[in-house]
């Protein structure tokens, strides 16, 4: 990863409580000017982070993977959609299929997804900054200030706008 993108991190985790207050100051936003706001901010953020130099949410956390999910990775390794499930993935306390490991099982040494064009509908949309409805996701978003750098700039942008 590349060190300016450990620094959002570092900072994402040394202002926690300073981003708390900030989503709470968000969530009293009107949806429109809110959903405006950050898209406009994911699409600067990501004129200068490059996803394949950092990987941090395939190396830390898991998605929420679906039953199509699961069909789609079947067909591209070309196994069994029982297959997938049993070698890759276990029921969470929230009864979702994750991932049995980080890093991803699927995450290649140059940061390169094995089975990008198949990958679950929750990786094609992370950080999900870039979605409508931003207020119904927010306590996951501040939560992705610590895995996203991405994320962690948005959130320093915002408070600059305040």
């Amino acid at each position: 990863m590349k060190p300016e993108y450990q620094q959002y991190l570092n900072l994402a985790e040394s202002r926690k409580k300073e981003n708390k207050k900030l989503l709470q100051r968000l969530k009293k936003q009107k949806p429109k000017v809110l959903d405006k706001t950050i898209n406009e901010l994911h699409d600067l953020a990501f004129k200068f982070i490059d996803c394949l130099e950092c990987a941090n949410c395939c190396k830390s956390i898991s998605p929420s993977i679906q039953d199509n999910d699961i069909q789609k990775i079947a067909k591209t390794l070309r196994i069994k959609p029982s297959a997938v499930v049993s070698t890759y993935m276990h029921l969470d306390d929230e009864q979702d299929y994750v991932m049995n490991e980080s890093p991803c099982p699927f995450l290649k040494a140059d940061n390169y997804c094995e089975i990008y064009n198949s990958r679950p509908l929750a990786c094609k949309g992370y950080p999900h900054t870039d979605h409508n409805k931003m207020h119904q996701i927010l306590d996951l978003t501040l939560k992705n200030t610590l895995i996203c750098p991405a994320v962690c700039f948005i959130f320093e942008e915002l408070k600059k706008k305040r």
